[in-house]
């Protein structure tokens, strides 16, 4: 995605949202990564809930790629952040901060399924958000979802290819 450049040649640096469960399963773990890893590869921007779980294996993926990732994080400390996070927004928001992460994204990629992440969903759907589901994600209207981690990174990439204005 280096094409994607502002008028000044500084590139755009497209955010994509990973959001996913705290408690998430083996699979959950090595699907985040590979997603982490993926997206760092196209040169895009993750922005998560920067805690442990999925989100924790998005920016272990994303870090190893040399890639970054936003941790959004419900605490005014941003020490809580995991370890692999690049940035840490400390927003003291709590859950609300959910809003945050699925208006700033251009598209998200839920993994797996938990209250907070059907939260993001929603929100995702209702801001018009491209929302992709993958490894046990809900199935719900509007949610597209993918049989693999390459499968939505594909997704991803035709999308932000398609957007309008980023």
């Amino acid at each position: 995605m280096t094409w994607l450049q502002r008028a000044s040649g500084h590139p755009i640096r497209v955010p994509i949202g990973v959001i996913g469960p705290r408690e998430a399963s083996q699979d959950q773990i090595a699907v985040g990564e590979s997603v982490g890893a993926g997206l760092a590869a196209m040169g895009l921007v993750i922005v998560c809930g920067g805690r442990e779980g999925v989100m924790e294996a998005v920016c272990r993926g994303a870090a190893r790629h040399g890639g970054i990732a936003i941790g959004v994080l419900p605490d005014i400390d941003p020490q809580l952040a995991n370890s692999h996070v690049t940035i840490s927004l400390a927003t003291g928001l709590g859950e609300a901060r959910n809003a945050v992460i699925a208006r700033a994204a251009l598209a998200l990629i839920a993994i797996g399924d938990s209250y907070g992440t059907l939260s993001e969903v929603a929100l995702g759907l209702h801001f018009g958000k491209r929302v992709i589901g993958l490894a046990g994600a809900a199935r719900i209207a509007g949610v597209r979802h993918s049989v693999s981690a390459t499968e939505a990174l594909t997704a991803v990439a035709l999308h932000v290819l398609a957007a309008e204005s980023v």
